[in-house]
């Protein structure tokens, strides 16, 4: 029962957000980074320019 508990604990959110400036693909959002299905991280918070 514990394990069950700990695993609802660690799941990551994930939301579907801006289009890839690549490709056009929607890119995951997770905690402050954007990422492309094709290209990977995109955007991150230390990226000062967006």
């Amino acid at each position: 029962m514990e394990d069950e508990v700990a695993g609802d604990a660690c799941t990551l959110e994930v939301t579907q957000g801006r289009p890839c400036p690549f490709c056009g693909a929607s890119m995951d959002h997770r905690h402050c980074k954007y990422v492309c299905p094709e290209h990977g991280v995109v955007y991150d918070c230390s990226d000062t320019f967006w």
